[in-house]
Order: C-alpha cells, then sequence, then structure tokens
C-alpha cells in the first residue's frame, strides 16, 4: 500500500515550518487501518512480548490492536495526572521545555517483556522517556514500532540499543 498518497500533509500546523503528518484519512479506510495493524503486528510477531505500551495519545489506536493480535496486554503511557492509580513519573527535555510522562506503578513486572507502539518516531524523546519508565519498573524493551518516522529529525539515534521498525519513512 502507498500510505504516503494516503496520509493527508497540512503545511504550517501547529506552527509555521511544520509540514504535519495527518494520520486521520488512514485510520478512517477500514483497508489501510488493518494494513497499518497488521505490518506492525508481523514486526514483531516472532518476539516474546507480554505488554504492549502506547503512549498518549495516538500510540494508544495503535498499541491496543497489536497487543490484542500479538495476545499480549496493553499498558497506556499517560500525561501527568491522568492516571488514577499510584505511578511511576519520568521528566525529560524539549527542545522547548520539559514534559513528563506517568505509568502505573504495577502495570510492569520485574522482567516482563515489553514491545512499545506509537504513530510517529520524530526527535525520540516521548518513547525513550517511554522506555526509560518501562525498564525502571523493570521490564525489558524488547521492541519499538512507529507508523511514521521522520527520518532527518534522526529520532532512531537515541533508541540504537533497541529494535526499532517503522512503516512509513519521510
Amino acid at each position: 500500500m502507498n500510505y504516503k498518497d494516503k496520509i493527508r500533509e497540512i503545511e504550517n500546523f501547529p506552527e509555521e515550518g511544520i509540514s504535519f503528518k495527518d494520520i486521520t484519512t488512514v485510520l478512517k479506510d477500514p483497508k489501510y487501518l488493518k494494513e497499518t495493524i497488521d505490518e506492525l503486528t508481523d514486526y514483531f510477531s516472532d518476539v516474546d512480548v507480554d505488554i504492549v505500551v502506547g503512549p498518549e495519545s495516538r500510540g494508544f489506536i495503535f498499541a491496543t490492536p497489536v497487543a490484542y493480535n500479538l495476545g499480549a496486554g496493553f499498558v497506556p503511557v499517560r500525561k501527568p495526572g491522568k492516571l488514577p492509580a499510584e505511578v511511576e513519573k519520568f521528566e525529560y527535555d524539549l527542545e522547548y521545555g520539559k514534559d513528563a510522562l506517568e505509568i502505573h506503578v504495577d502495570a510492569i513486572m520485574d522482567g516482563m517483556k515489553v514491545l512499545i507502539i506509537d504513530d510517529l518516531l520524530a526527535t525520540g524523546g516521548t518513547i525513550s522517556a517511554t522506555a526509560k519508565l518501562v525498564e525502571k519498573l523493570g521490564g525489558e524493551v524488547v521492541g519499538l514500532g512507529f507508523f511514521i518516522e521522520l527520518v532527518d529529525l534522526n529520532g532512531r539515534d537515541k533508541l540504537d540499543k533497541y529494535n526499532v521498525k517503522s512503516i512509513v519513512k519521510y
């Protein structure tokens, strides 16, 4: 499938100089949605996975069906204040400030094999923080999967110790 023909690009959104990759055009098409989930699943079908983690919010869209296909559980990673039980928090730097992510402390147990799935790999900050949260709880990150990778932003460089797969590269 030619995903690039299906992904809508919106120039100067959310700010000047950004070419936003709108995936809603892929998600609403049953054939493209199915193929996307199938490809992400296939990348990791030979990997032992206990839990699939998806960062807020578009990671939820892709991670949950991949978890289902792999016979694994799903765990959300959220922005601060969104999870109801005790959490582990990880703060990280952005180009324009700081951000943080949280995960329930009982979501990952020692030795669990964890696959992290998200919609987009850009600079690698969010996914690196997610991996650190998983590892802090004793999980082993067995792979990182993305629908889109923005190659020029070199996010993969921050993730060189992981098995990284992406479907569409810009």
